[in-house]
């Protein structure tokens, strides 16, 4: 394979083989295949006229990019949605269609409009024809877009979450995924775009609701089929520079909630393609003191790509005494905890970028390398207070994610290598502090043949 060799290439991350890639769109699973749907602009490297591309794997690992899914067309370029599987044939497209929700995004004349619409398929996601009829809802504010679909099975129907200006979203519903009666309105403080809605049962067993935003806002709460009640207040999941527009996989199997974003702002010059998606993540909801929050960890099927392992059960961090593994890789999952002891800060360096922990002010940071900020700058990550915090680092190419506490914390982080000689190295300026149960796992890249 010469494909996907190249040197900024993410080697564990999904990336189209050829130019600009956006949003994750129309996430689904069916007949033992993860389908991935995402923005695409097939004629340049930069945000443009959008498809949607199509990629298909059997593990959420190795994908396989298929043909374009949907092209614009006289009533737009094909902005973001979702798909599902209608397994009662409500909509009468036929037995099993696995449906597409889209924005029709017409902006080139002084009638822009923006539409939603439905495309279908009756082979298993191989071919894909547009409704007749489309759209199924017509413009209501000016701009609203990025329908997320899901079937509430409890009261027998399609509800539709949908973006609609500034920070206000709305839910709508339909008995035959055609017809959509509006319902709700919501407003996510400080939150836009790519709504997700769906339900998660908490650690207690109790199923509850999340509506999300692109900036990775969230709100917990019950619903009924009739209202959305929200019962926490606004909080975060994504915590990164580079974090945005996060789905989740409709139809899963065993209930798992497997989410995927867009790792905006990445640089990956003189390349054949640009941006990159996050690696897929299992979400949990967990009671925090009465507070219900979003946990996020890397898919266990991450351990089908560990290579060499390195463990080591403690070592002292201190002025003038680092820890340096002993490996050679690019490509890693690595673990540790901190016992902070007297030392105010904790410094990695992963392949000539910091990573900064800064005890005294509970607050991680990644140096900036002067990526282009698509996304709110959000720098630092407030830490947990206490002695030890735990710490997991995915580290690819041109990206670092990174997990706290089990996944109570995390945030996506694009970068471009500079100049190191060891991949991993811990310091510390002040103080002392010990590192221990520490795992590193060399990966192997997931486009091999």
């Amino acid at each position: 394979m010469t494909e996907y060799t190249e040197i900024h290439r993410p080697q564990f991350h999904f990336t189209s083989k050829r130019k600009w890639i956006n949003d994750p769109n129309g996430l689904v699973y069916f007949n033992g295949v993860w389908h991935l749907f995402f923005q695409h602009n097939i004629e340049a490297n930069t945000w443009g006229p959008m498809w949607w591309g199509h990629a298909v794997s059997s593990d959420l690992l190795h994908w396989e990019q298929k043909d374009h899914a949907l092209h614009p067309d006289k009533m737009g370029s094909m902005f973001s949605g979702s798909a599902v599987v209608d397994h009662n044939n409500t909509s009468g497209l036929g037995e099993n269609a696995i449906i597409l929700f889209y924005t029709a995004a017409n902006r080139d004349d002084s009638e822009a409009s923006y539409t939603q619409c439905m495309a279908y398929s009756l082979d298993n996601g191989v071919s894909w024809e547009k409704y007749a009829n489309n759209p199924v809802v017509k413009t209501m504010v000016g701009e609203d877009r990025d329908p997320r679909v899901v079937w509430h099975a409890k009261t027998q129907q399609w509800i539709m979450a949908l973006y609609l200006t500034e920070d206000k979203f709305c839910l709508l519903r339909s008995q035959d995924a055609k017809s959509w009666e509006k319902f709700q309105d919501i407003q996510l403080t400080s939150d836009c775009e790519c709504p997700d809605f769906f339900s998660l049962s908490d650690n207690n067993g109790n199923e509850k609701w999340i509506f999300s935003g692109a900036n990775g806002t969230y709100t917990v709460g019950s619903f009924d089929g009739e209202l959305f009640t929200e019962e926490s207040s606004n909080n975060l999941f994504e915590y990164g520079r580079n974090g945005y527009a996060s789905q989740t996989w409709s139809n899963t199997d065993n209930d798992r909630r497997i989410q995927i974003s867009w790792m905006a702002g990445g640089r990956y010059p003189e390349m054949p393609f640009n941006q990159q998606l996050s690696f897929p993540l299992e979400l949990t909801l967990k009671n925090i003191n009465g507070k219900p929050i979003i946990h996020r960890w890397p898919i266990d099927e991450i351990r089908s790509l560990y290579l060499k392992t390195i463990n080591m059960a403690e070592c002292e961090v201190s002025k003038g005494k680092s820890f340096i593994p002993k490996t050679s890789a690019k490509l890693f999952d690595i673990s540790f905890i901190v016992d902070k002891a007297s030392s105010k800060s904790l410094y990695l360096m992963i392949r000539g970028h910091y990573l900064s922990f800064d005890w005294e002010n509970n607050e991680f940071s990644m140096q900036s390398s002067g990526e282009h900020k698509i996304v709110e700058d959000r720098k630092t990550i407030g830490l947990p207070k206490g002695k030890e915090i735990s710490v997991r680092l995915l580290v690819d190419k041109t990206s670092i994610e990174i997990f706290i506490d089990n996944g109570l914390l995390s945030g996506s982080f694009c970068f471009l290598p500079d100049g190191y000689i060891n991949p991993i190295v811990f310091l510390s300026y002040s103080g002392t502090q010990y590192i221990r149960n520490f795992t590193l796992h060399e990966l192997k890249t997931i486009w091999s043949d």
